[in-house]
């Protein structure tokens, strides 16, 4: 065995270990820990089912911006492409930012039609790998390409490149730790944000077991599952808590406040704040 996969190796062993005592994070530490006081108002969400799946997660991250800043709700503006099964190399990032096409347009809460600023249609692009190709033996070659490739397409187009770490099967937890060390180095690389969505779930495992995170093919997420990687998401992007926040997505008021301090504690932790 040669010392690069003895290394990884023991990362992978360690990570596994922090999960199992509840507290599961990469074993390698993000570089970029804040979008700074600048952050998005509007992104391009780039993925697959994990992305789209309870009536699209962008959708619900765009509710909680608002809820979160009713004065000024009309200026944050999510939007989904997604295939269902895709890696990064199923997308043509760069088309997705040609001039005058996605993100045209949008609707207001009266079914208004408003046009967008021309130019620079997204701050942001919120990026996933499918959910085992990062550590799949045969595509993390092809993971660690197409991070560096649609980092630099994003970049090129004045957006800022930003990777979603997605969660473990929920009959493969140790996919957890793999999935985080993962995400990680490649967010280091490529200077750029990671959201820890896969270690908010193993949180909110470790700490309400009987919380139904995952849909029964136990691999997409129930709506919990999805409402617990908005609040991720609407924390990372904007660096402010998702405790307290009025949008609850249907769920009770009980199990929303949970996933809220869940996603909160899991970003604090992740970026060493």
């Amino acid at each position: 065995m040669s010392a690069g996969m003895r290394g990884f190796v023991v990362a992978l062993v360690l990570g596994c270990i922090a999960f199992g005592a509840g507290a599961a994070l990469a074993q390698t530490r993000p570089k970029v820990t804040s979008l700074g006081p600048d952050y998005p108002k509007s992104a391009i969400f780039i993925g697959n089912s994990f992305f789209y799946y309870n009536n699209g997660l962008p959708g619900h991250v765009s509710l909680l911006q608002k809820a979160g800043d009713p004065e000024h709700k009309q200026d944050y503006r999510n939007t989904m492409v997604t295939i269902g099964g895709s890696g990064f190399d199923w997308h043509d990032v760069e088309g997705y930012f040609r001039a005058d096409a996605i993100g045209k347009y949008s609707f207001d809460d009266n079914n208004v039609v408003v046009f967008n600023k021309p130019g620079k249609m997204f701050d942001a692009a919120v990026m996933m790998d499918c959910s085992q190709c990062p550590i799949h033996p045969t595509l993390r070659p092809v993971f660690t390409e197409y991070t560096k490739k649609d980092a630099d397409i994003v970049r090129k187009h004045g957006a800022r490149p930003i990777f979603f770490m997605s969660w473990a099967y929920s009959d493969k937890p140790e996919m957890t730790a793999q999935l985080a060390e993962a995400y990680t180095v490649a967010g280091n690389d490529n200077d750029a944000l990671v959201i820890p969505a896969g270690l908010a779930f193993a949180r909110a495992h470790d700490k309400q077991p009987e919380l139904v995170l995952h849909a029964p093919d136990k691999r997409h997420p129930s709506l919990a599952g999805t409402y617990l990687a908005s609040c991720v998401v609407f924390a990372a992007l904007t660096g402010k808590s998702p405790v307290g926040n009025s949008y609850h997505a249907g769920l009770d008021a009980p199990t929303a406040a949970f996933l809220q301090q869940a996603a909160w504690d899991t970003v604090q932790d992740y970026y060493g704040k």
